[in-house]
């Protein structure tokens, strides 16, 4: 396994090395947009505004966290994996300026230069997609190979159906919204011995952000981004197209690569603080 330590797409990398991109997005709220819509008579500043707003959320809903709408991409990691689900580059886009627009345009141009891998997300069909597809809407990029709305219905790429597009790992758990999945990415993560959360998890972001602390949001994705891969792979051996045995021996690659990789990225030492081995049940 070879892995980049890029923070970019490497435009020199052979695009069909590249099945999937596995992605997490980290987004805060557009004050002056919540201001407009939510409280044009107010003259609210765009930190009154998201304040507002985040309070009516906690008195209506019991969280403050706010509609993905109002949100713009201030983090994107991803990870590219081959079509024998090893672990190719792991990159976060824009770092360290982090700048939405410039953000929104990376991804989109990578997924593009790779050759339209299939995007695998947990719930980023509820979340990280409409956040970089309304991105898109707001700085005027074009997408017609992912909005192909003239293709046949189960052709779209945003048909909700269409794994070879976007496999929603959620969706897969879930049978499609039909169970539930409490205890989500988190909960899947430490059922393989994986950390999952460990501190931080999305309601922090926008206090975080406020914070200046860019740089621990990234590590936060970059950690979202391991755990959604080692998820994938898990699942990937339940619908039969690798074998545990397999699975395993890419698990220890990758934990071998982050290990020669935490003086480079210290979220990677953070991971591998809480990692924990899964060994094959006996029987």
């Amino acid at each position: 396994m070879a892995v980049s330590t890029q923070n970019e797409f490497p435009m020199n990398m052979t695009s069909s090395n590249i099945r999937y991109l596995i992605f997490d997005v980290e987004a805060v709220a557009d004050g002056d947009l919540i201001s407009r819509v939510r409280y044009p008579k107010d003259s609210l500043t765009a930190e009154e505004a998201i304040a507002k707003y985040r309070a009516e959320r906690l008195e209506q809903t019991g969280s403050d966290f706010i509609p993905h709408t109002f949100m713009l991409p201030i983090s994107v990691a991803i990870a590219k994996v081959n079509s024998g689900f090893e672990l190719v580059d792991l990159t976060t886009l824009d770092e360290p300026e982090f700048r939405p627009a410039v953000i929104t345009k990376k991804f989109w141009q990578g997924w593009k230069h790779y050759g339209q891998p299939t995007l695998v997300t947990f719930n980023g069909r509820g979340y990280d997609l409409p956040v970089l597809e309304l991105a898109a809407f707001r700085y005027g990029i074009a997408l017609p190979d992912w909005f192909n709305v003239e293709a046949r219905s189960f052709e779209q790429n945003r048909n909700r159906y269409n794994n070879l597009a976007h496999n929603d790992l959620m969706d897969l758990f879930t049978n499609f919204g039909a169970a539930r999945m409490t205890g989500g990415l988190n909960l899947l993560a430490n059922l393989i011995g994986k950390p999952g959360k460990t501190g931080i998890d999305g309601s922090q972001v926008q206090d975080m952000y406020h914070a200046g602390k860019t740089d621990e949001i990234n590590d936060y994705c970059r950690c979202d981004v391991l755990d959604t891969y080692f998820v994938f792979l898990r699942s990937q051996v339940v619908c039969g197209k690798l074998t545990v045995e397999r699975e395993q021996e890419i698990v220890g690659t990758t934990k071998t690569w982050l290990e020669s990789q935490t003086e480079i990225s210290p979220a990677y030492g953070h991971y591998l603080e809480h990692w924990g081995d899964w060994e094959l049940p006996a029987g």
